[in-house]
């Protein structure tokens, strides 16, 4: 699986050393695109680096995405924001896999201010690990998200 990383000025040594745990966890299992940022530009806001990693979902670069900013809740707004992106703030391992399992989830974010690294490592891997279940309920349930993403989009 392809996973685009991306975070903000506040996100970016927490995603570097997120990267590494992963790479470390999970090997060539999965491919990690870095998107940036660096850390060095206090410039670098959240909607811009959650912008660039929907667009990497969209055009099919990456299959999933993992967002860091500070507390994850702007990069979660933002990234809700663009066609077929589903993102969640999970800090826990539970939400991590049942946000994929049910809502067919493919961007997670977390807040480098509000999580340690080894646990948004343990939601990390259960984020990669769950796959959509395709239960008629939730088949049922995520067609009715698109439906609302259309409707608001202009494109229903």
């Amino acid at each position: 699986m392809r996973i685009a990383v991306a975070a903000d000025h506040a996100g970016a040594a927490f995603k570097a050393e997120l990267i590494a745990g992963l790479r470390h966890a999970v090997g060539d299992a999965h491919q990690f695109i870095d998107l940036g940022g660096d850390g060095s530009d206090p410039l670098d806001d959240y909607p811009d680096f959650s912008q660039a990693l929907g667009r990497a979902i969209q055009d099919g670069r990456a299959d999933r995405g993992i967002l860091v900013c500070g507390s994850g809740v702007g990069a979660s707004i933002a990234a809700n924001k663009m066609r077929g992106v589903r993102a969640a703030i999970c800090h826990d391992t539970y939400s991590a896999h049942q946000g994929v399992e049910h809502d067919d989830m493919n961007v997670l974010t977390m807040g480098a201010r509000v999580i340690g690294v080894e646990p948004a490592l343990e939601c990390s891997l259960a984020f990669l690990a769950a796959e959509f279940s395709g239960e008629p309920r939730h088949v049922r349930r995520l067609g009715k998200v698109l439906a609302i993403e259309a409707d608001s989009m202009g494109a229903g």
